[in-house]
């Protein structure tokens, strides 16, 4: 099967598309058909050597979408059934970015019933995210929320969820953004070029990396919630500070799933490319500028 690998540390040009054997299911795994991979940003730092080491094989891709082929022992999924799911892991040889990808059993859920493989391959790292942030942010309904970055990908899922957990949700995002995290279930709206007011939220969820910036707004006491697990500031003002980790649970994307076909969680396409054009896709993801995310179908 082919599957895309970096050997090499370094820009989109690192990316290989490489011939490899079908991975075979172990105890409490599942094979799954690729039908669709989104191309995250953690990707492309897995690319530049962020987590990995020279001179090994790295594998690419952490969201999957397609169809269960064969399982392990001890694992009760059927083959044939249309499911989603996440591959963690900073150094594994193969990733989702492949015609085949192996999952534990425990990581994957029923695909969403209103959407395609493309859109349903776009949920499980961003939205397993926001919802992973939102339950350490541990707020109750009716206090307020922060969201830097909104209109990223784990921005916009967090204010999603965060509407409908009830939370009063502020977002922080580019002025062209605001109509759309309206729509999504924003209270608030801050250009992000904007002074950020001092004390008035109960939290924030810092998808943008504000880092120290982000603790001014908030309140004596409250919580700091970051998305890169060693780049959060320092604890002040007694406010609780943490950084996310993400990490595959099948039950809470199965809840995502559930909400997603509700409408509360909205997968956003910026386009497609095929997994044979993997690099050009690294490419434009650096470029930025998108609102939603590059998905490649094998």
């Amino acid at each position: 099967m082919r599957a895309a690998i970096v050997s090499r540390f370094g820009g989109p040009e690192a990316v290989e598309i490489t011939e490899v054997p079908v991975p075979n299911p172990g105890p409490g795994q599942v094979r799954i058909k690729v039908a669709a991979a989104a191309l995250n940003p953690v990707d492309a730092a897995m690319r530049a050597g962020v987590f990995g080491s020279a001179g090994e094989q790295v594998g690419l891709g952490w969201d999957v979408a397609g169809t269960v082929e064969s399982v392990g022992d001890g694992v009760s999924r059927s083959p044939g059934e249309r499911v989603i799911g996440l591959a963690t892991g900073h150094r594994t040889p193969l990733g989702t970015h492949a015609e085949y990808a192996i999952l534990p059993a425990d990581g994957i859920a029923p695909a969403p019933m209103t959407l395609d493989d493309i859109h349903a391959a776009a949920l499980p790292l961003n939205a397993l995210s926001a919802a992973q942030a939102l339950d350490m942010a541990a707020l109750t309904p009716g206090q307020s929320l922060l969201v830097t970055g909104a209109a990223g990908g784990v921005g916009a899922h967090t204010v999603e969820l965060a509407h409908h957990r009830g939370l009063k949700v502020t977002a922080l995002a580019s002025a062209r953004d605001e109509e759309f995290l309206h729509s999504r279930g924003t209270n608030g709206f801050l250009p992000r070029d904007a002074a950020l007011p001092a004390s008035a939220f109960d939290g924030v969820i810092d998808t943008a990396m504000l880092g120290d910036l982000a603790l001014a707004p908030i309140r004596d006491g409250g919580a700091y919630i970051g998305v890169w697990p060693g780049q959060e500031p320092a604890s002040e003002r007694g406010i609780r500070v943490g950084a996310l980790d993400v990490r595959a649970d099948g039950t809470q994307l199965a809840e995502l799933s559930e909400l997603t076909d509700q409408g509360v969680v909205l997968a956003r396409i910026a386009g497609t490319f095929s997994l044979a054009d993997a690099a050009v896709a690294h490419a434009r993801l650096t470029e930025g500028g998108l609102r939603g995310r590059i998905v490649l179908v094998p």
